[in-house]
This record gives C-alpha cells, sequence and structure tokens, in this order.
C-alpha cells in the first residue's frame, strides 16, 4: 500500500518533455522541490537547483562526495560496542551566486515584472538553463540567459555562463560573481532522516588568494581535519566599456563587473569554478591543483566544455536509455510522463555516481544533506543492478570501495563481538555512524547484500580478476561473520539460526531468524565456500595469496558450507506464507486503513516500541527476497506471500514501491504492478513521500530501472543466465533497454505482439524466452512472440 498523495506540479508550469524538465514560469509555491530537481552534479560534485542571484532560496547546498565533518555521538546511557563518531557531509564554499543589478536595481525574482520566464534541465546536453525577459521599473527590458554545467568528463571543474543584454536602452549594468565559504548546514529538527546541524563554523579558513579576475579560498574541517579549496576565474566577452573590482577575505570573494551597457549589446560572463578536497594534503597544494584546473577550463574554452559534457551523455544514453511508450487509449498517464519520469530518474543516477572515484553514493546522491550523505545498502540492491547491466566501470569502482572499507569492516565486527567482518550500516569514511543500533548495527543483512551485489556483478561483467583480488577476500570475512553470529538450534530440529537482528523493514528490529536475513546470509556462505574451493582447485596462486591475506583454512570453508545447506527458513504452515521473522506473526496487525493520511511516516508519529508491537512494514522485507532470490520460492508461494504482506506494507520508505511492483508483475497482478511502478516513477518528481525538497530518492531511481527490466520485461539473471518472461500491461504499447552482458550489448524491444532480441555487439550470446533457449550471434535479430 502507499499512504501518500501524489504532488503533481502543475502540467501548465511543468509540461511534460522527453528530454528536459521544464519550468515554463517563476512557481514559487514549488520553490524547495524544483532546488532538489533541477540539481546538477557529476558524483563528486553537486550543486542545487538554486537560482543564480542566491534568492529566493529554502536550501542553498553545494556538496563534495566523502567531505564529512565529525562529531562525538553522544548517548544518555552508553554502552559497549555503540558507535562512537558520527559523520555528517558539509554543504561546502557557495560558488554559483551570480547578483544583478541594473541602474543600481537589483534583479530579486519575486518582485520582478518577467515577460518571459523558462528554466529548463536538459538531460541530454547536461546543463541548467534559464532564459528571463526582465522589465525594470524604469521600463528597461534586460534579456537574461543562464546556464549551469557540473562537468563530467572533469570531476572538479564546473561552470556558470550568464549572458545579460539591455534591448531597448543603455544603462549601467553591475554583474557580480561571488564566492561564499562557510554556508550554513542544515539541522534535523524532530526529522530524523536529516543531517546534523552544527552551531558556529565547521571549516577553518586556511588561504584566500586573488589576482586577476581568479579567486581562491582553502577551508579545513575543525574535527575531520579534511581540507578544500574553491577557486573561480571568469571571461567577460563584451563590445561595452566595463571596469572590474576584485575582493577577497577569509569566508568570501567577489569579482564585480561594473559595464556601460549599451542597447542590444550582449554582456557575456562565464564563470570556472574548480574544486578539490583532500585528508591529507594542505589548502596551498590544493589551490595549486584548482588553479590547473582553471587553467585547462579556460584555455578550452565554453564551447568546448559543452560539446564533452554532451559526447558524455551522448555515450550514457547509447548504453543506458529505456524506451518506453503508453497506450493514451487505455493509460490514464499523460502522453510522455513516464518517459520523462524514468530518463530524469536514469539521469539523477548518473549525476549521483559518474564520477564517484573512491566513493560511494550518498542515499540522497549530491543533491541534499539528508541521511548525512551516508553510505546504505541501498547502492549494492537498487542501484548496482543498472550499473553493472550498463556502465560496469563505475559498479566495480563502488565494489572496490566496499573493499576499501574491508579493515575497518573488522574492526566493527570485532566490538561487536563477532569474528570476520561487519560493514557499516551507514558510513562515509567506513566507520559505523549509526547512533541507533536496533534499526542500524542490528542490520547484518548488509553483508549478504554487498556479496550479492558482488556475485551479480562478477556472474554478469565475467570480471573473475575482480573476484579473486578483491572480492574472495570480502567473501571470507563476511562468511567468518554469518558462521559466527548464527548457531544450530535443538529447537528448530537441529538447524542453523540466526538471533538478533533486523531485516530491511525497519518497523521491526532485533528479531531472531528474518527471512530476508537467512536467505541472503545462505547466498553469502555458499558463494564464500564455491569460490574458495574453487580457487583452490583451478587457481593456486590466487588461493595461495588470500590464505596469506586471511588465514583461510579448508575445515572453515566446509563448515561454512554445512551452516548454509543446514540454514533455518521460516515457514508457516497454516498461512502457507515465510513469516517475516519467528514472532512477527504473533503481533497485532495495524490498523492502518483507519490511521489518517496525515499521520504518515510513523516513525515520526509514534515511538519506535509502539511500532515495534505490531505488523506493520516500511520496506519491502520478505517481498524483496521473494524477488532477489525468486528462485527459492515456488510462484504459488510468491503470490500467497505477496497478497499477505503487501497490505501491511506503509509506503514509508521509497525503496519498497518498486520492488512490490517487480513482485506483482511476477505473479500476474498487473494493475498493482503498475500503480506500484508509478509511484516509484513519480517518487521524486510528484513529491510521493512529501520530502523531495531535502533530495532525490537515488535507491528508489535504481529500482524504476528494476521494475522496468526485471518487472514489465520479465528478466530474470539466476547464476547468471539471462531470461525473460516479459509482461507488457496493458497501459503501455512499447518497452526497450539495453544491457551489456560479458562485454556484449543486448537490445531488447517489446511491444504487445512481440520480443525482439538484438546483439549490437559480441561474439555470442544465448538468452532464454519464455523457457526456449535463444542463440544469438553479432547482428542477429531475432523476433519470439509474447506470451
Amino acid at each position: 500500500m502507499i499512504r501518500h498523495e501524489t504532488l503533481n506540479p502543475p502540467p501548465h508550469i511543468y509540461p511534460v518533455n522527453d528530454w528536459k524538465i521544464i519550468e515554463a514560469s517563476y512557481f514559487p509555491q514549488f520553490l524547495a522541490q524544483t532546488e532538489t530537481l533541477f540539481s546538477v552534479g557529476n558524483g563528486y560534485l553537486g550543486m542545487r537547483g538554486n537560482f543564480e542571484e542566491g534568492l529566493p532560496v529554502c536550501q542553498n547546498g553545494t556538496f563534495i562526495n566523502r567531505f564529512h565533518e565529525t562529531w562525538p555521538i553522544v548517548y544518555g546511557e552508553d554502552a559497549y560496542g555503540f558507535a562512537k563518531t558520527g559523520q555528517t557531509i558539509l554543504n561546502v564554499t557557495d560558488c554559483k551566486t551570480v547578483r544583478l543589478y541594473v541602474d543600481d536595481e537589483p534583479f530579486h525574482l519575486p518582485s520582478a515584472t518577467m515577460l518571459l520566464y523558462e528554466r529548463a534541465l536538459d538531460m541530454r546536453a547536461g546543463t541548467l538553463d534559464r532564459e528571463i525577459l526582465w522589465e525594470t521599473p524604469a521600463g528597461k527590458q534586460v534579456m537574461i540567459e543562464t546556464q549551469r554545467m557540473v562537468s563530467l568528463q572533469n570531476r572538479h571543474l564546473a561552470l556558470v555562463s550568464y549572458q545579460v543584454t539591455v534591448l531597448n536602452d543603455d544603462a549601467p549594468v553591475v554583474i557580480s560573481s561571488e564566492m561564499h565559504g562557510n554556508p550554513s548546514q542544515l539541522a534535523a529538527n524532530d526529522d530524523p532522516r536529516l543531517a546534523k546541524g552544527f552551531s558556529g563554523k565547521v571549516m577553518e579558513p586556511r588561504v584566500q588568494w586573488a589576482r586577476d579576475q581568479r579567486v581562491l579560498l582553502a577551508h579545513q574541517t575543525v574535527n575531520s581535519r579534511m581540507s578544500l579549496a574553491c577557486g573561480m576565474d571568469h571571461r567577460l566577452k563584451t563590445d561595452c566599456d566595463y571596469q572590474v573590482d576584485v575582493r577577497c577575505g577569509e569566508d568570501e570573494g567577489r569579482v564585480v563587473y561594473s559595464v556601460k551597457a549599451q542597447k542590444g549589446k550582449p554582456i557575456h560572463l562565464v564563470k570556472f569554478i574548480a574544486y578539490h578536497t583532500s585528508r591529507s594534503a594542505d589548502g596551498e597544494e590544493l589551490c595549486n591543483r584548482s588553479s590547473r584546473t582553471l587553467d585547462r577550463a579556460m584555455g578550452d574554452g565554453l564551447p568546448e566544455l559543452l560539446k564533452g559534457q554532451k559526447a558524455f551523455l551522448d555515450d550514457f544514453w547509447a548504453r543506458s536509455d529505456v524506451e518506453i511508450e503508453a497506450d493514451p487509449t487505455v493509460s490514464r498517464w499523460v502522453e510522455g510522463e513516464m518517459q520523462q519520469a524514468l530518463r530524469w530518474n536514469l539521469f539523477q543516477i548518473l549525476q549521483a555516481c559518474a564520477r564517484a572515484e573512491s566513493a560511494g553514493i550518498p542515499a540522497k546522491g549530491l543533491t541534499g544533506q539528508a541521511y548525512e550523505g551516508h553510505y546504505f545498502w541501498d547502492t549494492e540492491i537498487y542501484v548496482l543492478p543498472f550499473l553493472t547491466y550498463t556502465t560496469p566501470r563505475i559498479a566495480r569502482n563502488l565494489l572496490t570501495t566496499r573493499y576499501r572499507m574491508l579493515e575497518k569492516a573488522r574492526a566493527r565486527a570485532k566490538a561487536v563481538n563477532q569474528v570476520g567482518a561487519l560493514f557499516p550500516w551507514r558510513t562515509i569514511n567506513g566507520e559505523e555512524a549509526s547512533a541507533y543500533y536496533a534499526a542500524g548495527t542490528a542490520q547484518y543483512h548488509i553483508n549478504a547484500d554487498i556479496m550479492y551485489a558482488l556475485k551479480k556483478y562478477v556472474e554478469v561483467t565475467g570480471d573473475q580478476a575482480f573476484l579473486y583480488n578483491e572480492g574472495a577476500e570480502m567473501l571470507v570475512e563476511t562468511a567468518r561473520l554469518w558462521h559466527d553470529l548464527g548457531f544450530y538450534s535443538e529447537r528448530q530440529l537441529g538447524q542453523f539460526c540466526i538471533h538478533g537482528v533486523t531485516g530491511p523493514d525497519e518497523y521491526t528490529t532485533v528479531v531472531n531468524n528474518n527471512t530476508y536475513t537467512n536467505l541472503m546470509a545462505r547466498e553469502n556462505l555458499w558463494y564464500a565456500a564455491k569460490t574458495v574451493r574453487e580457487m583452490r582447485a583451478q587457481h593456486p596462486e590466487h588461493y595461495a595469496t588470500l590464505a596469506h591475506k586471511t588465514g583461510v583454512v579448508m575445515d572453515e570453508v566446509m563448515a561454512w558450507q554445512q551452516a548454509a545447506d543446514e540454514m533455518y527458513i521460516p515457514y508457516d504452515e497454516v498461512t502457507g506464507i515465510h513469516p517475516q521473522d519467528d514472532n512477527f506473526l504473533d503481533r497485532e496487525v495495524w490498523d492502518l486503513k483507519n490511521t489518517p493520511r496525515d499521520r504518515f511516516p510513523l516513525l515520526l508519529y509514534h515511538h519506535p516500541l509502539v511500532i515495534y508491537r505490531h505488523q506493520v512494514i516500511k520496506q519491502a522485507d520478505v517481498v524483496l527476497a521473494l524477488f532477489l532470490l525468486g528462485n527459492e520460492f515456488t510462484l504459488d508461494e510468491k503470490r500467497r506471500n505477496f497478497s499477505y504482506y503487501d497490505p501491511l506494507t506503509t509506503g514509508d520508505s521509497s525503496l519498497s514501491a518498486c520492488i512490490q511492483s517487480i513482485v506483482a508483475s511476477e505473479t500476474g497482478d498487473m494493475a498493482n504492478a503498475v500503480k506500484y511502478a508509478r509511484y516509484a516513477l513519480l517518487m521524486d518528481l510528484a513529491d510521493i513521500g512529501g520530502n523531495v525538497k531535502d533530495g532525490c530518492h537515488i535507491a528508489c531511481m535504481g529500482g524504476t530501472w528494476m521494475t522496468v527490466v526485471y518487472g514489465f520485461g520479465g528478466m530474470r539473471d539466476y547464476g547468471g543466465q539471462l531470461s525473460f518472461q516479459p509482461r507488457l500491461p496493458d497501459q503501455l504499447r512499447r518497452l526497450a533497454f539495453h544491457l551489456d552482458v560479458q562485454g556484449q550489448s543486448l537490445r531488447v524491444e517489446l511491444t504487445r505482439s512481440e520480443a525482439i532480441y538484438t546483439l549490437r555487439s559480441g561474439a555470442g550470446l544465448t538468452i532464454h524466452h519464455l523457457g526456449e533457449a535463444v542463440a544469438l550471434k553479432k547482428g542477429d535479430s531475432v523476433s519470439r512472440a509474447m506470451e
């Protein structure tokens, strides 16, 4: 169930467009949401969609992935093994601002008379564009054309193009390009999903430097001791006379252009922006790096940088685009609405990870401070499937980031009295940052989630080198933890049980034998045992290295295999379903039907203990297992489980709708499949959760790709074998997507009557369509009838 209303923006102001998000007139009622929706980024650097002039604003924001402050977690009652240090991504030096004055009157959007206004996020060009015709109180008409870009080719670079033309008169024009250090940090207030606020400055000034039209500022955080440099340089092109004034202080820099504007003559300012961060280099070094970035950008020039951005996106869309065509005679969807939403979701994933080298994907990407910029299991379960099949390079980078956390994961396991490694539930630097163990550290399933993503990545890409060099070490340590955590229970006839854990559903915590956790732990143990055995038999040199690193011996590998083989999986004979945990079915069912809509999400209105006493679900739990490990369930079991758990699911998490849609598709419940798919696709564009102002829901965006590919496309990839059982709902006429499998490019196109499989590149690939093996060679295009 979904308990939240959609907030559909007015279509005459936000018209549907296949490749753009357009705002056709100034609409302050939607200001908070559009600051997120118009964000631009590249995975390293992100800028919220604030107006260039700085006002109006709800949440101003510029973020650098992994750049954070640390702080001591204070407990009223501390306990052994609790996380000690919090981590919060910081709102860094703001360099987006360009203020405009004509006749010494400021251009102020809320009070300006605008004869023309359009703002658009162009998903093919990778730019945020704006065009305004402003009529001043004196009757002068001023055309303002702006463009903002965060470079996908150069991760440290952004730019703002700001062009002003006085159309009907001469006038004095002032353009002030600004840089503001130590901006305000978002405070959590009463919503635990938001970030910690800080009193006072969190960054200390280190370097201030100005020369010609270039300004550089460097700062260092108070506690984490991370350093940041931000630089800006400019190029002004105009036939009008002008003067330049440059000012620089500890937390501020300005380059002010005073222009004698002539009628009809453009004044074009290009502002080049560079950011560099480091844990070890000082401010002087980072300023030098920023200067080199600015030198190169100014040498390339605006046209060349825009061309490079377009080329990067052309490549992305060639590999990643999903074409979806609704049937207007059947569907209530606005024509093009789903296509626009799907592309925007995929574009935001790209902006969250394209250049996130040596970093993870924050839950909100780089569009807001909510969830404090932390990395969760969301990446591995919801986002990596899309990246593995379209951009495996990025998928490998993200798994490598987890590998680099392994030593701290070992330390975390010791802190909670376990052997092996326990990856942090939420983190930036690899240390556990969750202060609430019941819905944090107790979610041991994150170990299995990461290993599930590793297994999927290796099967799809064939990257055995990564498996043997990095993956196997993670497999050994996670398997050790599972074997140490569980035990053989006499009460369960000697089966292997796992107690005191929390599954994906955070409304049910610290339970025994969470079905999802036990199933995923079993997969983890099986895969670890299989991998080590294969390395020993077929790649002894890799096995020797692994044994040297981990001390693994075959006796413990046999123990992992036995624990997996004898894993206890809860099942209730009376209802024919898998209980979410040992006691879930004994709890009182929450009366969702009579809970007012304005009392959701439940976590903001009820004490956790009240929620924990009930059958009520925040995130898909057993239903997620039905999808991820669908080969472990019969179709009838899937139907019974989905029918039971779906009415208990609140929609309080953005992670559920996509999974509910996929399982509904597989079980033939196409009405729910379509309903949940629409909720997932419009989670942010229609502000279904009511909190898009705080940033994008990146995991849900990955889930939208899974919804169309695994759901309507019917794709399954158990054991690396690709199969399709397409299920196009009546509301769709056509669906097409691309997959990269073992380095080969496969295009899948579905209509009501046929499925067309085309191998665009590669030596050869065998897939299955409705159980039939289909062998494809390069250039082959094979058609098969739909079910």
